[in-house]
C-alpha cells in the first residue's frame, strides 16, 4: 500500500495539472477571505476564521474531484490498472493506497492556508488573540470533509474510464451529499424523516466550530468506509471477480456496528479555549428530561447583517445545535426570516402580523449598521420562540447594556445563550410551575402598579397576591418566593411571626422595602416641597436578627435618572425639559453574582442605605451599590424641587459606594427565639428557632419594580422609563431574583458563563489592508510554487543521473 501511496503522490505532483488545480483553488479561497467584503475575514472584525471553514467545503467540491478524478480512471482507460493487479498487492491495498494519496494531497493543499491563522494572529486585538485550540478542532473538520469527499471522488474515478465523467459525478455526489439532504428535508412530506442527519452539512458545521463529537466522527469514518467498498465492489465486478471477500464483508459489518454504537453513546472534545461548546451539566438534564417534541423557532434572520450580529447569528445556531445533541432528538429548530415572510403579505394585514408577533413577545427592533455610505437603519427580530405542547415562551437572544460598546453587547449576548434557552425550556415542560405570591394588605403596590413585574413572571411561575393576616400558614408554606413590595403601614406580630417560620422552613423572600415615606408626585403637589420622614413598618428588628438594617435616609446620586420640569411658558404653553432628579439614582450593576450578569442600569425612586451584620451561618453579597458621587440625607429631611436648579458639583458628592441591595443566604436564627408567641395567633404553628439552609434579598428601594402608568391608566414594561424614553434592566433583575429564589439546580450560574472577545486590530487594518489582502493572496501561491520548482529541480537531478 506505501508503495501505491507513494506512486500516486509522485505522479500527481509531477504534472502541471496538480499545482494549477492547487493554485486555483488558493486564490479563489484567498479572494473569499480578504478581498470580497461579505466574506472577508478583515471586514468581518473578529479574530477568528470562520470564513475558512464555511467557504472551503464548496471549494472541495471542485479541487477533490480534481485530484481524484484520475486515480482509477487514468489506469483503466490506459490499461495499467491489469498491470498494477498482476504485482503482490491486494485490491484492498490499491484502494487504499490510492485513498491515502489523495488525502495527502489534501492535506498538501491546505498547508499554505496556515498563513492565513499567521495574519489573524498578527492582527489580533491584542495580537495572538485567537483561539488556536478551536482553530486546530476546526482543521480537523475540514480534514474529515476532505476525507469523506476524497472516498467519493475515488469511488466516481472507478465507474468510468472517463476523467470528465468521473470529475462531473463526483461534484455531483460531493454537493448533494454536502447540501442535497439539508434541501430535501425542507420539503413540506419530507421533514418529519430527519433526513438532515444524512447530510454533511449538520456534521461538518458542528465540527468545524472546534467541537469533535463522535458521532460526527463516526459519520465521516461510515460516509468514507462506504464509498471505499463501493470502489471495491466496482473493481472486482469490473474484473469479473467474486463477491466473496470476508474482509470486505468484515469492514461493512464494522461500518455497521459504528453507526448503532454512536446512535447510543457519545462523547465531545471541545477544543476551544473557554470550552464555551461544552454544555453544562444542568442543561444536559433539562434535555435529557425531555419526554416530548420541542420546537425552538429563531427569528434572527436575514441577509446584510453586520459581523456581531452575524457572529450572535453563527452563535445561536451553535447552541441549538449542542443543546439538541443532548435532547434524544426531542428539540427540534429553525430560523425563520420574519421581516421577508411579512412583506409577503398584503398591506393591510401587515399591521395585524407584526400586532400579533408584539402580543406573542417577538418585538421588532430598529437597528442601526455603519456602512460606506454613512448609518443605514434596518429591522431586526433579535427573538426566538419555544414552542411546547401548545404552550410558548419568547426568548430575547439580544442583550443590551448602557455603556458598552457594540462588539461587547454582541459578546454578552452569546454568553447568555444556554441560560436563555435552558431557563426558557425548563419553565416551559416544568409539570407544576412555582409560586411567587405578592403580599397585600399593608398599602403595598397596587396590582397596576405590579402589572408588567407580574404578567413577566407568569410565563414561568404560578403569580397570586396574599394576606398575611388572613392566608393560612400551610398555604404560605407552600409558596416558593414571597414578594413584599414596598408596604406603607406596619406589620403585626403574628405577621412577622407568620414570615418568621416561613423562612425557618426554608421559603425564601424578597424583601423590597422604602424605609422612608417620600413620593414625587406629593412633592409636585405640596408647592415643590415635601418632607421626607421615617416609616414605621415594625420591621427592623427582624431584618436585624437576620443580618441586615435598612437605614432611615435617602441617597443622592449624580449618576441618576431625569424628571420632566416646566421651567417655563411660551405662547401660553409650558416649556418642559427633563432634568435629573439626584433622588432617583440608576444603580450600575458591577457585581460577578449570576443575578446581576449583563444586567442593564436598574432604576430606582428614594433609596436608602443598607448596612450587613455578623450573623452566624448567614453568608452575605452585595447586589447593587450607588455610585462614587453619592451623599447621604438621614430623614427627617425636606426635599425640594428647586434643587433642580443647581447643578451639583462632583467633588461635593464624592463619598464611598453605598449598598441598596444585598442577598442573604444560609440558616436564619428565628426573630422569635427567647421570646412569647405573639398573642391573636389564630393557628397553632409549631416554632421552629434555626432555619432550613435558605435565602432572601433585601432591597432598599420599593419602587424598584414598579411599572409606571400613563395617563390613560395603561401600564408601561417594567423598566421602561416614559420620560427618559429609555430601557433600564429592572425586568431582567427580577426575573433573575426570580429564577435564583425558586431553582436550586444551579441553571442561574449559567450566566456567569465567559466568552473571551476577539477583536481585530480596527486602526491597523485601516492602515494596512491592502498589505494584508496581497500578503493572503500571494504568499500561498508563491509557496506553491517554490514548492513546485523545488520539486522539479530534484526530479530533474534524480532522473539526469
Amino acid at each position: 500500500m506505501l508503495t501505491i501511496l507513494k506512486k500516486e503522490i509522485t505522479s500527481y505532483l509531477s504534472s502541471l495539472v496538480a499545482y494549477v488545480t492547487i493554485g486555483v483553488f488558493l486564490l479563489v479561497l484567498g479572494l473569499f477571505l480578504w478581498v470580497f467584503p461579505a466574506s472577508s475575514v478583515i471586514d468581518y472584525g473578529y479574530a477568528s476564521l470562520d470564513s475558512l471553514f464555511s467557504t472551503a467545503p464548496y471549494l472541495f467540491m471542485f479541487l477533490i474531484p480534481a485530484i481524484t478524478m484520475r486515480s482509477l480512471a487514468e489506469e483503466r482507460k490506459e490499461g495499467t490498472f491489469e498491470l498494477l493487479a498482476t504485482r503482490p498487492l491486494t485490491d484492498w491495498q490499491i484502494v487504499l493506497g490510492k485513498y491515502f494519496a489523495c488525502i495527502v494531497l489534501v492535506f498538501f493543499a491546505l498547508v499554505p492556508t496556515l498563513v492565513y491563522y499567521y495574519s489573524v494572529y498578527v492582527l489580533g486585538n491584542p495580537q495572538g488573540n485567537i483561539d488556536t485550540g478551536g482553530v486546530i478542532g476546526s482543521y480537523i473538520g475540514l480534514f474529515l470533509l476532505g476525507a469523506a469527499f476524497c472516498a467519493i471522488g475515488l469511488f466516481t474515478s472507478s465507474v468510468s474510464k472517463n476523467q470528465v465523467i468521473a470529475f462531473t459525478i463526483a461534484v455531483f455526489l460531493c454537493f448533494f451529499f454536502y447540501s442535497g439532504f439539508d434541501s430535501l428535508s425542507q420539503l413540506l412530506s419530507l421533514q418529519n424523516l430527519t433526513l438532515e442527519n444524512l447530510g454533511i452539512t449538520l456534521h461538518y458545521q458542528s465540527v468545524s466550530r472546534g467541537v469533535l463529537d463522535t458521532r460526527d466522527l463516526a459519520y465521516f469514518v461510515v460516509l468514507a468506509g462506504l464509498f471505499i467498498c463501493l470502489t471495491l465492489l466496482v473493481l472486482l465486478k469490473q474484473r469479473q471477480k467474486s463477491l466473496n471477500d470476508k474482509t470486505l464483508l468484515g469492514i461493512l459489518s464494522a461500518l455497521v456496528l459504528i453507526t448503532i454504537i454512536s446512535d447510543f453513546t457519545f462523547t465531545r472534545f471541545d477544543f476551544t479555549r473557554e470550552k464555551r461548546y461544552t454544555i453544562s451539566p444542568v442543561s444536559r438534564d433539562i434535555l435529557n428530561n425531555l419526554k416530548k417534541p420541542i420546537r425552538v423557532t429563531v427569528y434572527l434572520q436575514g441577509d446584510n447583517f453586520p459581523g456581531g450580529m452575524k457572529r450572535l447569528q453563527r452563535a445561536t445556531r451553535d447552541m441549538l445545535s449542542d443543546l439538541q445533541a443532548y435532547s434524544h432528538d426531542e428539540l427540534q429548530f429553525n430560523f425563520l426570516d420574519l421581516l421577508s415572510a411579512i412583506k409577503k403579505l398584503p398591506d393591510a394585514e401587515q399591521k395585524a402580523a407584526y400586532d400579533s408577533l408584539q402580543a406573542r413577545g417577538i418585538i421588532g427592533q430598529p437597528y442601526s449598521v455603519k456602512t460606506d455610505n454613512g448609518v443605514t437603519q434596518m429591522l431586526i427580530f433579535p427573538e426566538a420562540l419555544v414552542q411546547y405542547e401548545g404552550r410558548e415562551i419568547a426568548v430575547n437572544l439580544f442583550q443590551t447594556r448602557i455603556g458598552l460598546s457594540d462588539d461587547e453587547v454582541y459578546n454578552n449576548s452569546i454568553q447568555n445563550l444556554e441560560y436563555a434557552f435552558s431557563s426558557a425550556i425548563k419553565k416551559i415542560t416544568s409539570g407544576g410551575k412555582p409560586i411567587v405570591a405578592f403580599t397585600e394588605g399593608h398599602h403595598e403596590l397596587t396590582d397596576l402598579q405590579l402589572n408588567d413585574a407580574m404578567k413577566s413572571l407568569s410565563d414561568g411561575y404560578t403569580i397570586g397576591r396574599i394576606n398575611l393576616k388572613t392566608v393560612p400558614f400551610d398555604v404560605l408554606t407552600k409558596v416558593k418566593l414571597l414578594v413584599i413590595p414596598k408596604p406603607d403601614t406596619a406589620f403585626t406580630e403574628s405577621e412577622k411571626f407568620k414570615i418568621d417560620q416561613y423562612v425557618m422552613r426554608g421559603g425564601r423572600v424578597l424583601w423590597v422595602i422604602d424605609q422612608v415615606s417620600a413620593e414625587l408626585d406629593s412633592l409636585r403637589g405640596h408647592g415643590g416641597e415635601q418632607m421626607a420622614f421615617a416609616k414605621q413598618l415594625e420591621l427592623d428588628d427582624q431584618l436585624f436578627v437576620y443580618g441586615v438594617r435598612i437605614n432611615y435616609d435617602l441617597i443622592a446620586d449624580i449618576s441618576c435618572a431625569q424628571i420632566p420640569v416646566s421651567t417655563g411658558n411660551m405662547g401660553g404653553q409650558p416649556q418642559i425639559q427633563l432634568l435629573p432628579w439626584l433622588y432617583y439614582p440608576i444603580f450600575m450593576p458591577l457585581s460577578k453574582h449570576p443575578v446581576m450578569k449583563n444586567l442593564d442600569g436598574i432604576r430606582s425612586e428614594f433609596a436608602s442605605t443598607i448596612d450587613t451584620l455578623g450573623v452566624k451561618n448567614v453568608k452575605k453579597t452585595i447586589l447593587l451599590s450607588s455610585s462614587p458621587f453619592n451623599k447621604k440625607l438621614n430623614a427627617p429631611h425636606i426635599l425640594s424641587l428647586q434643587a433642580l436648579e443647581q447643578e451639583p458639583k462632583p467633588k461635593d458628592f464624592q463619598s464611598t459606594p453605598k449598598t441598596v441591595a444585598v442577598l442573604l443566604e444560609g440558616q436564619f436564627p428565628s426573630d422569635f427565639r427567647n421570646r412569647a408567641l405573639p398573642e391573636g395567633l389564630k393557628e397553632n404553628i409549631p416554632i421552629l428557632l434555626q432555619s432550613k439552609p435558605t435565602k432572601m434579598i433585601v432591597i432598599s428601594d420599593g419602587d424598584i419594580f414598579k411599572n409606571q402608568v400613563g395617563a390613560d391608566g395603561s401600564p408601561y414594561p417594567l423598566g421602561y422609563d416614559h420620560y427618559m424614553r429609555q430601557n433600564f434592566g429592572n425586568k431582567n433583575l427580577l426575573l433573575n431574583i426570580a429564577d435564583y429564589m425558586t431553582d436550586d439546580s444551579g441553571l442561574i450560574t449559567l450566566r456567569t458563563k465567559e466568552v473571551k472577545l476577539r477583536l481585530l486590530d480596527r486602526a491597523r487594518i485601516r492602515t494596512e489592508k491592502l498589505y494584508w489582502q496581497v500578503l493572503n493572496n500571494v504568499l500561498p501561491l508563491a509557496f506553491l510554487l517554490t514548492f513546485a520548482i523545488f520539486q522539479h529541480y530534484i526530479r530533474k537531478r534524480k532522473y539526469a543521473h
